[in-house]
């Protein structure tokens, strides 16, 4: 473990003053990028998706729960599993109260492959009452390249085709589930439209603790060898994540 090194006070501020700078350049040059996300334009979704959900048959716009957006996170749930993935059940963990989306006009679900029964299971053990949809029997996963399946379609992650990963190391994405957030919006028709999803690192907007972490000397300790679930904390199963110096 590596501390920082000691400076006086007038040094720390010194520098402190130069990363403020660098800070509020940031922060302007991320609200930038969110107004061009705003911006961006909406595209129908002209597939009739089913999902499976607590109240039986869903369709995507049940999904919106009547209000105007929806946010999905495309949670990691292969059908053969019977535990959720664990960087997923870590990014569920940070999420936080949903009255707030709610009063603005937002639904936050999950979607995954799974059969909701496993989904329900998973969803109890880790005690979420996120609303959560299988999307089994669906291309909905494959639709929006959260899965990836040769056999089924074109591989595509994070807007980049199989060959473009592979030369970018991104193989872990091209077969298998993997993890984004995706926006859908309706109109006063109640017409759906999709308006952004983001891949890999874009949906660390998710992890509350990684950003805190950020604020800190030691940083995201467990960036590599990811959280584990925070039922484990304490066993053996957790040991791997947690270093004592």
């Amino acid at each position: 473990m590596t501390l920082p090194q000691i400076v006086s006070p007038d040094e720390w501020l010194a520098a402190r003053l130069d990363l403020l700078a660098e800070e509020k350049a940031v922060m302007r040059a991320a609200d930038a990028v969110t107004a061009r996300r705003q911006a961006l334009g909406m595209v129908p979704v002209d597939r009739d998706y089913r999902f499976t959900g607590p109240a039986g048959e869903a369709t995507l716009a049940d999904l919106f729960e009547g209000r105007r957006q929806l946010l999905v996170y495309h949670f990691m749930f292969h059908p053969d599993w019977e535990e959720g993935c664990p960087s997923c059940s870590y990014a569920v963990d940070n999420v936080g109260r949903l009255d707030h989306l709610h009063y603005s006009d937002t639904t936050f679900a999950l979607i995954s492959r799974a059969p909701l029964a496993k989904l329900d299971a998973w969803r109890t053990r880790m005690g979420w009452t996120v609303p959560w949809y299988s999307s089994a029997g669906s291309s909905f996963n494959y639709d929006f390249h959260v899965t990836n399946d040769e056999s089924v379609a074109p591989v595509e992650y994070n807007y980049k085709d199989k060959a473009t990963m592979e030369a970018e190391n991104l193989g872990y994405a091209v077969a298998g589930d993997a993890q984004a957030l995706s926006v859908f919006v309706r109109d006063d028709a109640g017409e759906v439209f999709h308006a952004y999803s983001t891949y890999g690192r874009g949906a660390e907007v998710l992890l509350s603790t990684y950003h805190y972490l950020d604020l800190t000397p030691l940083g995201r300790r467990n960036y590599v060898n990811q959280f584990p679930y925070h039922d484990t904390y304490g066993t053996a199963a957790a040991a791997h994540g947690h270093h004592h110096h």
